[in-house]
């Protein structure tokens, strides 16, 4: 058995007591080392909603009611890059969005058996802004289910158009007839619009007649944006 002395047990038990003093007094100081930093989730704004008229379906064919809610589950509900090309960072800035616009349906002029509406968006917003390439569209019945397939798109060059307040543009929005072409045919309640690069849409009442939906000559067409109320 080794001796040690008192004197070096002594110091050796005070020196014992001042360590757990010491871890005591680090526990329960209020600040946790080992705690993680707080997350802040980021979240995505949702689109504007508004408009008080109808959409139509375009190569991505979305469809809308006028408060922003998808016409139909079945029925697409963005019209993403309907420009059909690039455009510049000013004009994708000042786009007019769905909020700030007003659809329409014009008259229907016919020709070689062809049934020609144009499809207008006029700027109901106190801004200026642009629309660029081709809108979205869709038939829909009255309780919203997309008739027939999405529209086609004619040729064209997209050019940017300035809209001031109360200014427009139209896109052609063409069809065989369907006595001429033997389509199947359906009479839609309302057409959906949605503006290019938008994804909230319009909804407007239809009132042209039986449209095509399925069989030979079945196809509709749209045309690019262009400036005013009809060709």
């Amino acid at each position: 058995m080794v001796y040690t002395p008192r004197s070096t047990r002594h110091g050796a038990l005070l020196l014992g007591t001042v360590a757990v003093l010491g871890l005591l007094t680090a526990c329960g100081n209020g600040h946790d080392v080992h705690s993680n930093p707080p997350v802040t989730d980021s979240g995505t704004a949702a689109p504007a909603t508004g408009g008080t008229e109808s959409p139509a379906s375009g190569a991505s064919g979305p469809a809308a009611t006028a408060t922003g809610a998808a016409a139909s589950s079945s029925v697409p509900k963005a019209n993403p890059s309907t420009s059909g090309g690039g455009t510049t960072a000013s004009a994708a800035g000042t786009r007019c969005h769905t909020s700030e616009l007003r659809a329409s349906v014009g008259r229907n002029d016919p020709g070689a058996g062809q049934e020609n509406f144009p499809v207008v968006l006029t700027n109901k917003s106190g801004r200026t802004c642009t629309l660029r390439g081709y809108p979205g569209a869709a038939f829909v019945n009255s309780s919203g289910t997309q008739l027939g397939p999405d529209p086609k798109r004619e040729p064209g060059s997209p050019a940017t158009i300035t809209l001031k307040p109360g200014q427009s543009a139209w896109a052609g929005l063409t069809f065989s007839n369907p006595g001429i072409s033997g389509a199947k045919t359906a009479t839609p309640a309302a057409l959906v619009v949605t503006p290019p690069d938008e994804r909230d849409a319009l909804k407007v009442a239809w009132s042209g007649g039986a449209v095509p939906v399925s069989g030979n000559s079945s196809s509709v067409f749209l045309s690019v944006f262009s400036p005013g109320t009809a060709p």
